[in-house]
């Protein structure tokens, strides 16, 4: 493969043009947040089953003092009592 390599041409454009690093460092800052978001919300959001054979509702098994929300404003999970029945 001829020419330069990718990462020298970023490189040489990013010195070129040195008001494009905070451009490249907010959208590399917003990427890495939904990555991370996404994430959160496939590994620990009580909507989403992974494992179909053991535990197939895992919704069911959430107590209530745990927060499955990603921010509660007004909400102490801590104090609430189970007020639904166990199935």
């Amino acid at each position: 493969m001829k020419g330069p390599l990718l990462g020298a041409m970023f490189s040489r454009h990013v010195k070129r043009h040195p008001g494009l690093v905070p451009l490249i460092g907010f959208i590399s800052v917003g990427l890495g947040s939904a990555v991370l978001y996404l994430l959160r919300l496939a590994l620990y959001s009580p909507d989403v089953s992974w494992d179909r054979k053991n535990n197939p509702e895992p919704w069911n098994k959430l107590g209530p003092t745990d927060q499955y929300k990603f921010m509660a404003v007004s909400t102490d999970y801590k104090s609430l009592k189970k007020d639904r029945p166990s199935f």
